[in-house]
């Protein structure tokens, strides 16, 4: 048996029941919601172009990220620069992503990276879900595939669930 179906019916499960739904109707207002003091967001130069605030290694405790923020992560970090380096020419990287700076734009860019990645799993035969990552995962290199897979679906569900938090209390402070 191939787990594949498995997997990306979890993650299109989790996509079309949970998370798409409740991204309808985000508001730049929400988008850039900061609920507490010093959290990180998408930030947009003098220049215009947008940068996510972060650093190499996240402080301890890590600090609260925005809408913006957990949606340009998942969006790029967890879907699109991961199709890019696995099933694509490696072109797309935070240098080269011109990320999303309004509520419309990043829904759209979201569910363009999440449907690139979802087909290119989908069409995994059994030897290329046990393949080796490769070096594009770092440390992980020399999993298969398959934890690659699961690990994306992890990403996806739980700053997905995270995202729909945030709405919930800015709807809850501001409604």
């Amino acid at each position: 048996m191939i787990w594949r179906a498995e997997v990306v019916d979890q993650l299109d499960l989790y996509w079309e029941m949970h998370l798409a739904p409740r991204l309808a109707g985000l508001t730049d207002d929400e988008y850039f919601w900061e609920p507490v003091k010093d959290c990180w967001s998408l930030r947009t130069a003098a220049d215009g172009k947008a940068t996510l605030d972060g650093m190499r290694k996240d402080p301890d405790p890590p600090p609260v990220t925005t809408i913006a923020w957990r949606m340009t992560h998942v969006a790029f970090h967890v879907l699109g620069i991961r199709t890019s380096a696995h099933f694509g020419d490696s072109s797309l990287t935070m240098d080269t992503a011109r990320l999303p700076v309004t509520a419309d734009d990043a829904v759209a860019t979201l569910e363009r990276h999440y449907r690139g990645w979802r087909d290119a799993v989908a069409a995994l035969d059994g030897a290329a879900l046990a393949r080796s990552i490769g070096d594009a995962e770092g440390e992980w290199a020399k999993r298969p595939m398959a934890t690659l897979m699961l690990h994306v679906n992890r990403e996806v569900m739980h700053h997905g669930a995270e995202i729909c938090l945030l709405r919930d209390l800015y709807r809850a402070n501001f409604s």
